[in-house]
């Protein structure tokens, strides 16, 4: 485990803490009561630290191959905290950004080590410039839960592992204590939603510094431990239910995910599309969020005209580039207080009703007069997207090293021009991300289903019965029940050592992962496809598809096609060229 926090563990982190925000996304949306019941919290922070991820990779891309040219840690720090301070959404995302910055200012202050003081400090750092950019800090909140874990930081005497852990751990005890701090969430019976995400954020970063992420040559690396999950189980996250995705695709029982994804219920005791701050009070009708241009000495008297326009007021960054949020009754006050300071662009105003009424819609009402309706589908590979697009499909081509944002997911359907879309993911970890993008899609009246197929043979066998004439619904289900139907398998060539299901493989083996497990470990493509094919129809089948990788030979599939016959003669097997960079075989079983 590292000694130190370096850039690649600051890249770790990142990623740790994109995909520990995607699994609680919807989880910190419906605890969101204060200081607006919106139910956006968990996309807002998601996205936050989607745009810090997308403004770190490029540094690793641009290095790899060269260890010379690898970015330092001050260098990591700053794209990550200018991303995050760019793509910062709601008041908690704003706050997010603002602690970022103030660990990175605390690192280059200290020479740019990264050793277990300058985490100290970088987590000092971090609480008190959060306390600094809010107008009127309020306790119980993210603000809190981050100074907790500077105190526990502070009093750590051990290294760097047991800094980072402690500051976790202090994290979870703050969050739990902030009903006790804030009356609303005392009366809606959940804790604070920015804190939560906080919290995830802070266990991502004690795995990252403890080597604590998936092991091997197959282990994603968006991925993340569920222990650190497991440790939140003791902490009462709120006293409703929360609408969750299902884990697999199957039947009518995933058109709730599908419908769902991104959708946060109702917070008990708290009526939707109230103007109030928790549960009964008042509160403005805007919240006004923009980027802004200004020298440091505009900020008082930008901060001060806020002030007085409304409240939840959070002003970050520095030299000259500024994240404002506000929520105002007079949006167009707020923005003019920008014109004066310096010159503010990507403004975003929404409107709390709106908001609110989009958060609490459940997606089962056919809306008036929906034109056309479209199916996107995320694929990888020349043929596959060809034979999407024959289907009627939308394609959006992934990039094998790095999966699409929720901004692209979200391009691409505006593109389609349909008021109704269908999503095909064909990769379990987009679901996060589809979340994300189908909130901001159905706040734009778009109704959108997220189909979480697992591969693209799922997906292809959800546009084989897709018929646009059907009402929405029924479409839904009916593809829903076509993926459920049809199991997938694929091979893959391991990088490295690994521990796996079927035990441990080298370099080179060729796997064999039937439903997403490794089944099969071999070290020839075709003995290994034989095998798999063959565990894979001992369970029945009719039809069998078989989509080739990018160079692999057709006599690949010539000899398991083969093998089917001689053993199962009443399959019928159907081959394409898919040009899939990562797998050299796809498998489907109908």
């Amino acid at each position: 485990m590292p000694d130190t926090l370096d850039a690649p563990a600051v890249r770790t982190w990142c990623r740790l803490a994109l995909a520990a925000l995607g699994q609680a996304r919807e989880e910190i949306d419906a605890l969101n009561v204060y200081p607006v019941p919106d139910g956006d919290t968990g996309t807002n922070l998601y996205l936050t630290v989607e745009a810090a991820a997308a403004a770190l990779d490029p540094l690793f891309e641009l290095s790899d191959g060269a260890a010379a040219a690898a970015p330092d840690l001050a260098t990591a720090m700053r794209a990550m905290a200018r991303g995050a301070l760019l793509g910062a959404r709601g008041n908690s995302g704003v706050i997010l950004a603002q602690l970022l910055r103030g660990m990175t200012e605390a690192l280059a202050d200290g020479g740019g080590a990264g050793d277990s003081a300058a985490l100290r400090r970088a987590l000092r750092r971090a609480a008190d410039a959060g306390y600094e950019a809010v107008a009127r800090p309020v306790e119980g909140t993210l603000l809190t839960v981050a100074a907790a874990a500077a105190h526990a930081a502070q009093d750590c005497p051990g290294g760097l592992v047991e800094v980072a852990e402690a500051a976790y751990q202090a994290s979870r005890h703050a969050l739990a204590r902030t009903p006790q701090q804030l009356d609303v969430l005392a009366r809606a019976g959940v804790v604070d939603a920015g804190g939560r995400g906080l919290v995830a954020v802070l266990g991502a970063l004690a795995d990252a510094v403890a080597d604590h992420t998936p092991m091997g040559p197959l282990a994603l690396e968006s991925g993340r431990p569920r222990h650190r999950e497991a440790l939140l189980d003791a902490i009462p996250l709120q006293a409703t239910q929360t609408i969750g995705a299902t884990e697999a695709v199957g039947a009518t029982e995933a058109v709730g995910a599908a419908e769902a994804v991104g959708a946060a219920p109702a917070v008990r005791g708290c009526t939707a599309g109230a103007h109030h701050a928790g549960c009964g009070g008042s509160h403005p009708a805007f919240e006004v969020i923009y980027l802004l241009d200004a020298p440091d000495s505009a900020l008082p008297a930008l901060r001060a005209r806020l002030a007085e326009l409304g409240d939840s007021l959070v002003v970050v960054g520095g030299d000259g580039l500024w994240n404002v949020h506000v929520h105002v009754d007079d949006a167009g006050a707020a923005v003019e207080a920008g014109v004066q300071a310096g010159r503010p662009y990507r403004i975003r105003i929404t409107h709390f009703g709106d908001a609110a009424r989009t958060g609490a819609a459940t997606g089962t009402a056919e809306p008036p007069e929906q034109p056309g309706r479209a199916v996107v589908s995320v694929v990888h590979g020349a043929g596959i997207a060809r034979l999407c697009t024959g289907a009627g499909a939308t394609v959006l081509r992934a990039d094998p090293d790095r999966p699409p944002s929720s901004a692209e997911l979200a391009a691409t359907v505006r593109l389609t021009g349909a008021r109704e879309v269908v999503l095909l993911l064909n990769d379990p970890e987009l679901r996060a991300v589809a979340g994300a993008a189908a909130d901001q899609l159905r706040g734009e009246g778009i109704r959108v289903a997220v189909i979480p197929t697992r591969s693209p043979v799922q997906g292809l066998a959800a546009l084989a019965v897709h018929e646009a004439g059907r009402r929405f619904d029924e479409d839904v289900v009916s593809m829903t029940s076509a993926a459920g139907a049809t199991r997938y398998a694929e091979l893959a060539v391991a990088e490295g050592e690994s521990w796996t299901m079927a035990g441990v493989c080298q370099a080179g083996d060729v796997l064999g992962l039937i439903d997403g497990d490794v089944a099969v470990i071999g070290g020839d493509l075709g003995d290994t496809g034989a095998v798999v094919l063959d565990r894979m129809l001992a369970g029945g089948g009719e039809l069998l598809t078989l989509i080739l990788g990018e160079g692999v030979p057709q006599r690949l599939a010539d000899r398991l096609v083969a093998h089917v016959r001689r053993s199962r003669p009443e399959v019928d097997t159907v081959v394409y060229d898919g040009g899939q960079e990562a797998a050299p075989l796809l498998i489907g079983l109908e």
